[in-house]
C-alpha cells in the first residue's frame, strides 16, 4: 500500500472515530479499497461495510479526497447504520457531513477527470451531435437500448467518422 493510501485510511479511521464519539455509537472500521474506477472518485458499499476510492483520482487530488471525498463516502456508511435507507444526499447525510465531519455537503466533487475520461462516440440526430459514453455506445451497439435526442426526438445515429 502507498503512503498516500495509508492517508485515506488512517482518515477512514478518523471520521468514524468522529461519528462514534459524536453520536455514542461502536460503528467498526469500514473496508477500505482503492479500485474504483471512472470518473467517481469513491463509493460507499452500505451492506459491505466497505468504502472504494479511485487510485488515479487520489494520486491527482489528494488534498481533495483527504477533506472532501473520504468524509463524504464515510457519511453514507453512518447515515445507514443510524437511519437505514434513506436518500444518498438527503437531509440525514447532510446533516452528518455538516455537523459530524464540519465539511460542506457537495454531492459530487469538482475534479479534473480528463486522465480518466473514457472513450467518447459522435453520434448525430436531426439537430446536432452527442457525444455517448463506451458504455452507453456498446449497449446501443448490442441492440440493448436505443438514445433518443431531447430537443428533436429523433433517434441517434452512429457518425461515420466513428465506424
Amino acid at each position: 500500500m502507498s503512503p498516500l493510501h495509508d492517508q485515506v485510511t488512517a482518515r477512514v479511521a478518523q471520521c468514524i472515530k468522529i461519528a462514534n464519539q459524536r453520536l455514542n455509537k461502536r460503528m467498526p472500521m469500514p473496508v477500505v479499497s482503492f479500485t474504483q474506477r471512472g470518473k467517481i472518485a469513491g463509493t460507499a458499499h452500505l451492506q459491505r461495510w466497505e468504502v472504494r476510492f479511485n487510485p488515479v483520482l487520489l494520486a491527482e487530488n489528494p488534498e481533495a479526497f483527504l477533506n472532501e471525498v473520504v468524509p463524504h463516502e464515510v457519511a453514507h456508511l453512518v447515515v445507514f447504520k443510524r437511519f437505514g435507507r434513506v436518500r444518498p444526499h438527503g437531509r440525514e447525510w447532510q446533516v452528518v457531513m455538516q455537523e459530524i465531519f464540519g465539511v460542506p455537503p457537495r454531492t459530487t466533487h469538482r475534479m479534473d477527470v480528463s486522465s480518466v475520461q473514457g472513450a467518447l462516440f459522435t453520434y448525430q440526430c436531426q439537430c446536432q451531435t452527442h457525444q455517448l459514453s463506451v458504455r452507453r455506445h456498446n449497449k446501443v451497439q448490442r441492440g440493448q437500448t436505443q438514445y433518443r435526442c431531447r430537443r428533436c426526438g429523433e433517434a441517434l445515429c452512429l457518425t461515420t467518422a466513428n465506424r
